[in-house]
C-alpha cells in the first residue's frame, strides 16, 4: 500500500520470515553459529528456544539457506502428534510415503532403511522439529530412539528440537533424563536491546529501499523499543504501523516519537489531576450539605414553642399513708400570656434600622 510512497520495493517489515532480512546482531549471529556447528558436527541434539517472536523461525531459515545440496531436510511445524504420528509425519516429510494399516516396527524397518541410503550416499539427513514444546512425553521420547539410529562412527539422523522458553522446563523433566544428556548445544535468543533495535529497524528499511532509505529518527526507535520489549515481530508490527500512519498523513520522513508521548502523558496526568479535583470537590459539598442539614434541624427544634400547660411528672417518692385530715392547699393558677414568635435577625436588624424600638413580647 505504501511502498511506492516511500520508494520501497516491498514491505520492511513483513511478518514472513524471509532470511533476506535477518539483522545480524550479537544474539542472532551467535544462535546462528550455534545452530550450524550442531548441524555440521553431528554434536547430537541441539536445542534452540526464544520467547515468542524472537526470530527463531527466520534463524532456522537463515541456517537452512546455508545448507548444502547434500542435506535431507524433514521439518515438523505441526506438532500435536502422538509417537505414531510423529514417526509418519518424519516418514512424509523426507519423502516416504507409509501405508495405511502399517505396524510401528515396521515404519521405523523403512525410516532406517532410508537413513542408510542417506549415509551411503553421502547425505546427512537432518530433522528440525519446530514449536517442540507441545511435543508430548510419548512423542520426545520417540525422538530420543530415533537418535539411537546410528552406525558405528556417527548418527544417521541430526536432530534439532525449537521452540518457546518452557521447552527447558519440558526436558528438565526425570522423564526425560536420558534425552536430556544427549543435548550438546543449547542457545537462547535474548531480546534486541535498545541499539540493536534501531539498526534492525534501519537495516530492514535499507534492505526494501529502492533508492536513499527512509530512516527512524532515534527517539522513535527507542519508543519502539521499549513498547514491543526488544522482540522482533512486535517491532515489525509497530513500524509497520507507523509507515502506515505516515502514509496516511502524507509525511516522508519520520517524526520524533517521545514529543507525542510526553504530550500523551501529560494529558493523562491533566485528566487524572481533575479527576481528584471534582472528587475533592464532591467530599466538600457533601460535608457542606450534612452540616447545613445539621444547622436546619438545630434551628427548627430551637423555634419550636413549648407544649402548655406543661405536663405534670409524678413524684418520684410514694405518699405516706396518714389517718389525719390535711386540710387541702388553694393555690392561684396563673394565667398565661400569649407568646409571640421571636423575630428573626434580618428582622431585627429591619426594625433597628427603621428606628423602631425593641417590641415587647420579645424573648
Amino acid at each position: 500500500m505504501y511502498e511506492r510512497f516511500y520508494n520501497l520495493r516491498e514491505r520492511p517489515f513483513s511478518l514472513s520470515p524471509d532470511p533476506d532480512y535477518l539483522y545480524p546482531s550479537r544474539v542472532h549471529t551467535e544462535a546462528l553459529n550455534y545452530l550450524r556447528y550442531g548441524i555440521e558436527g553431528h554434536a547430537g541434539f541441539v536445542v534452540i528456544t526464544g520467547e515468542i517472536g524472537s526470530g527463531k523461525t527466520t534463524l532456522l531459515q537463515a541456517a537452512l539457506r546455508g545448507l548444502d545440496k547434500r542435506t535431507s531436510v524433514a521439518r515438523l511445524v505441526n506438532t500435536m502428534l502422538d509417537a505414531r504420528e510423529l514417526i509418519e509425519a518424519v516418514m512424509l516429510d523426507f519423502g516416504l510415503e507409509p501405508q495405511a494399516g502399517q505396524s510401528k516396527p515396521h515404519l521405523l524397518r523403512d525410516l532406517a532403511r532410508f537413513l542408510v541410503e542417506q549415509r551411503s550416499a553421502g547425505r546427512l539427513a537432518l530433522l528440525i522439529i519446530d514449536e517442540a514444546q507441545n511435543l508430548s512425553l510419548s512423542a520426545l521420547e520417540e525422538v530420543r530412539m530415533l537418535s539411537n539410529l546410528e552406525t558405528e562412527k556417527s548418527k544417521l539422523i541430526q536432530i534439532v528440537l525449537v521452540g518457546q522458553p518452557n521447552l527447558h522446563d519440558l526436558l528438565g523433566r526425570p522423564e526425560l533424563e536420558q534425552l536430556r544428556q544427549r543435548v550438546t548445544v543449547r542457545y537462547h535468543l535474548r531480546p534486541l536491546d535498545a541499539n540493536e533495535t534501531a539498526a534492525y529497524i534501519n537495516h530492514r528499511l535499507k534492505k526494501a529501499s529502492i533508492g536513499a532509505p527512509i530512516v527512524f529518527p532515534p527517539d522513535a526507535t527507542e519508543l519502539i523499543g521499549r513498547s514491543s520489549e526488544g522482540l522482533p515481530r512486535k517491532i515489525n508490527v509497530i513500524a509497520d504501523a507507523v509507515l502506515l500512519f505516515g502514509y496516511g498523513e502524507d509525511k516522508r520522513n519520520v517524526d520524533a516519537a517521545p514529543p507525542i508521548d510526553r504530550e500523551l502523558a501529560a494529558r493523562e496526568a491533566t485528566l487524572a489531576a481533575r479527576e481528584s479535583e471534582l472528587a475533592e470537590r464532591q467530599r466538600i459539598l457533601a460535608e457542606q450539605y450534612r452540616l447545613l442539614k445539621a444547622r436546619e434541624t438545630a434551628a427548627a427544634a430551637a423555634a419550636a414553642p413549648a407544649a402548655w400547660p406543661p405536663k405534670r411528672t409524678p413524684s418520684a417518692t410514694p405518699a405516706t399513708p396518714s389517718t389525719a385530715r390535711v386540710a387541702p392547699v388553694r393555690t392561684e393558677r396563673a394565667i398565661p400570656q400569649p407568646l409571640r414568635p421571636a423575630l428573626g435577625f434580618w428582622a431585627r436588624l429591619g426594625r433597628a434600622m427603621a428606628g423602631l424600638g425593641k417590641p415587647l413580647f420579645e424573648d
